[in-house]
Parts: structure tokens; sequence; C-alpha cells
């Protein structure tokens, strides 16, 4: 279950090739199966995650922790014939949501506990999402707090990883609405800026430096960003990539190294994302 893929995908990037890998978020047997069966026959990895309300310590709305993702996962994977040394298993928008009524203290703590749990369970791409307000706090965080909760966490997985474990790479910020789509309805998106986009990057970096994951910051593989893209219960926001190029432009200003200044690229990859509405007859665990 390399991530090898997913660290090579920045620099295949600054070599001019247009890559990038699909990320299957869903708990639904038949997506799953789906989604290996194309990898089995285009011979290429897949990379399968599961949010923080869908699995977790507790079971999350799945009922399943994350080793019994992995391993109704690693079942589907045996029944399709797809060779799970190319499975990447990764942990989305992990963090306080499924706790955010608890006090910040409780929530992260609790927070800490889940994402050992899916490193232990050998889940090697994980998106540190700390950005929600917890019980008394204002509902978006100050991008200061944000990261000093995410390197928290951080230093949790590094904690976690098995003697002679794969390190994971890590996803930082979250520009997009909470696990499921926009609750609101939508009728424009303020695209990320490019310094808003470095602002994140620097901060996550300062914060990273100061628990001494230096080492950790270096595999942060992607920030997510609003490319102004997405859906809600009833509309959808359709990409205009013009308004986005300066944003995707950020990508030759930015670096993931802990201890030079803002650089070109070496290890990094805005993660555009969007997310897709589902039919109004689909299962609860196919939500995300």
């Amino acid at each position: 279950m390399s991530t090898a893929l997913l660290l090579d995908l920045p620099k295949q990037h600054r070599a001019g090739n247009r890559v990038g890998i699909v990320s299957i978020c869903s708990a639904h047997p038949l997506v799953i199966e789906s989604a290996l069966i194309a990898g089995r026959d285009n011979q290429h990895a897949v990379l399968i995650e599961a949010t923080c309300n869908q699995v977790n310590q507790d079971g999350g709305y799945t009922g399943m922790t994350p080793l019994d993702f992995r391993t109704f996962v690693e079942a589907i994977a045996a029944k399709v014939g797809f060779d799970t040394a190319k499975l990447i298993p990764g942990g989305d928008h992990l963090g306080p949501n499924p706790r955010k009524h608890l006090p910040a203290a409780e929530a992260m703590e609790k927070s800490w506990v889940m994402i050992t749990a899916f490193v232990a369970a050998g889940f090697t791409k994980l998106h540190l999402d700390t950005s929600m307000g917890c019980q008394g706090e204002p509902v978006a965080l100050p991008d200061a707090i944000t990261a000093e909760r995410a390197a928290f966490l951080a230093q949790a997985a590094e904690g976690a990883l098995p003697a002679g474990g794969e390190k994971p790479v890590y996803i930082i910020g979250t520009e997009v609405p909470i696990p499921g789509g926009a609750l609101e309805a939508l009728d424009h998106l303020q695209v990320t800026t490019p310094a808003a986009a470095l602002d994140t990057i620097e901060v996550h970096r300062k914060a990273f430096v100061a628990r001494g994951l230096d080492d950790a910051f270096a595999r942060v593989v992607g920030v997510v960003v609003q490319p102004g893209v997405e859906f809600g219960n009833e509309d959808v926001i359709v990409y205009e990539p013009t308004k986005a190029r300066a944003l995707s432009a950020v990508l030759g200003q930015c670096s993931n190294s802990s201890s030079k200044p803002i650089r070109p690229i070496t290890n990094l990859k805005l993660r555009f994302r969007a997310r897709w509405p589902m039919d109004s007859t689909s299962s609860r665990s196919a939500r995300r």
C-alpha cells in the first residue's frame, strides 16, 4: 500500500506532466468494487478514503472502525482480484468535526485517538481538517489555531506509526464544506486567492516546525483550496478554469520545506476538490 505515487505527483507536475489521482470517498460496496475493478483492469493504484463521520474509533455512521474499514475494502479487493499493494487507504477530514459539540480540548483529545487508530490500521494518506469551531468557538477558526490543531494531530499520527510502517503523507487546509457537501444554497463561490493559499502553507509550516515535525511537513503533498466548483443539496456550481488560473500559478511559488523560505514547489501539490451529489435513492452508507 505504497504512497510513493502520491509523493511523486508534485515532481511529475513540475516536469510538465498532467497527472493526478482520483480519490474514492465512499463506503458503498458497489462503488468500492467498481473502483477496484477499474484499477485492476487499468493496472493503476486506487486511493479509497473514509471520512471522520463514516469511520472512526467509535464506528461512525457505517459502524466501522478504521481497521474494520480497511478489512472491508481488502475483502472486496480479494473478491475482484485487485492487488492490495496498489491500494492507498486514506482518511478524509480527520479532526474534531464529529465531536465539535464538545469543548475544544476534549474534542481534540478524541481526534488524537481517532487519527492514531487510522495510522495503526495502515492508512497512509491523511487529510488534517481542524478548521471547525468546537463548543463556544466561532464556526470557522483563525488560520493559526487551525494550523496548531493540525500539527497536534500530525504529531499524534507520527507517534502512532507502527515499527517499520510506511510514513503517511498529509493534506492540509479546508476551503470546502463539511463532509457531505454544502448545506446552504449556492449561487456563486469565492475562489481561493493566491495570497490565502500561500498563507495557509506558511502558517502550517510554522506550526509543524514548532512541534519538531519538520520531516512530517516534508510529506505534505497537498493543500485544499476552493477553485470555484462545488455542489449543495439543490445547486451545482460549474468549474470555470479561467477564474482559477492565478490560484494554479501558486504551485510555482510554494514549498513544503520546513527550513527554507517559500520557493518553487518540490513536494507539494494543490488539491482541487469537488464533490458530486448523490441521487435521492442512494443509501446512507454511500454518503460522506
